[in-house]
C-alpha cells in the first residue's frame, strides 16, 4: 500500500488461506490469571514457518475463531506455540480444552517486525502483561543474533506481582550480561523489592541513546500513545518507533473490513506498523 513501509520477508499463505490446517494440542500452560499458552503441532506431520509478529487465526470446533499472535520461537519449526487471554466466549472454550484436541490454524497472517534493517541498532522493546507474548518471538529472534546490535533493553510492565507474565524467561533474560530487563509493577504487597511505578517510568530509567535506539511498542491500544509519548521524550523519533495493533479480525485476508484502520486492514498492512505512518490517525477518536 502506498506510503506504508512494506516488508520483503513475508511467508507465502497457503493455497486457500480460508480453509484451517488441523493442529494438534500437544502441551497446556496455565499462564498467570485468565491466561493460558497452547504448544501445538500439525496433525499431518508438516512443518510451520512464520516471521515475528505475524498471527494466526484459530479456530475451536463447534465455538467459533480467534486472532491470536504467535508467541513462540520462528526457528522452532515442529510447533507453534500461541499465549492466549481469555476474553470472550471463544477463548473461554479454548481454555477448557484438554492435551489431544483439535484445533483449526489459518495463517500466518500480517506484517512481521522488521529485523534485518535494524542490524546495528540499540533496540528497546516496551510491553505490559500480555502484550509480552506478541514481543516474545522477536525478542527470541534478536538474542538468537545477539552480535548483530547494540544495546538490548526490555521495559516490561504489569499491575501486580501476579500478573507478571513469562516471569521465568524475564529473570533469564535479566541474567544476561547482554540485555538490561526492567521489570515494573503498579502495586505490589509490603516488603517487594522490585520497582514500582509505571512502564514510562522505566522506559525515561533506561540506559540508551535516542539516536541510535529502535524502539518496538505493544500495549493496549489507549496505551500506546502514552509509551510513544515517553520514547520521543528520549529522543526516539517516530520513525523509528514500531507498534503492534490489535482488531476484530474475522478473515485474516482483507476482505471483511473488520479490522479496517484509517484507510489500513490491520490484517495485511499491519498488525505492526511504523508509528510516523499511522500517527494521524490516533488523533482521530474512535477511529
Amino acid at each position: 500500500m502506498d506510503g506504508f513501509a512494506q516488508h520483503d520477508d513475508l511467508m507465502p499463505l497457503p493455497v486457500d488461506p480460508m480453509i484451517p490446517r488441523l493442529f494438534r494440542i500437544v502441551k497446556v500452560k496455565k499462564e498467570v490469571r485468565g491466561v493460558f499458552t497452547w504448544h501445538l503441532v500439525p496433525v499431518d506431520g508438516g512443518d510451520f514457518s512464520y516471521r515475528p509478529g505475524q498471527f494466526n487465526m484459530l479456530y475451536a470446533f463447534g465455538a467459533g475463531e480467534v486472532a491470536i499472535s504467535i508467541s513462540g520461537d520462528c526457528r522452532d519449526k515442529d510447533k507453534i506455540v500461541h499465549t492466549i487471554r481469555m476474553a470472550g466466549s471463544v477463548t473461554k472454550i479454548m481454555s477448557q480444552l484438554p492435551v489431544g484436541a483439535t484445533v483449526g490454524v489459518r495463517g500466518p497472517f500480517g506484517r512481521p517486525w522488521p529485523i534485518e534493517p535494524l542490524y546495528g541498532a540499540d533496540l528497546l522493546f516496551v510491553t505490559g502483561t500480555i502484550g509480552l507474548a506478541p514481543l516474545r518471538p522477536l525478542i527470541y529472534e534478536v538474542l538468537h543474533q545477539r552480535d548483530k546490535f547494540g544495546k538490548v533493553v526490555i521495559c516490561y510492565g504489569s499491575r501486580g506481582t501476579e500478573d507478571i507474565l513469562f516471569e521465568d524467561e524475564l529473570h533469564q533474560w535479566r541474567g544476561r550480561f547482554d540485555t538490561n530487563v526492567h521489570v515494573t509493577v503498579h502495586s505490589a504487597p509490603s516488603g517487594y523489592r522490585g520497582r514500582v511505578g509505571s512502564v514510562a517510568a522505566a522506559v525515561r530509567a533506561a540506559s540508551i541513546e535516542g539516536a541510535n535506539t529502535q524502539a518496538f511498542v505493544c500495549r493496549s491500544e489507549t496505551m500506546t500513545k502514552p509509551a510513544v509519548d515517553a520514547l520521543r521524550a528520549r529522543g526516539i523519533t517516530s520513525d523509528r518507533i514500531w507498534v503492534t495493533l490489535e482488531r476484530n479480525m474475522k478473515c485474516g485476508v482483507g476482505l471483511c473490513g473488520h479490522c479496517q484502520f484509517g484507510p489500513t486492514f490491520m490484517c495485511k498492512d499491519g498488525p505492526v506498523y511504523r508509528f510516523d505512518q499511522i500517527e494521524h490517525l490516533f488523533e482521530i477518536r474512535e477511529l
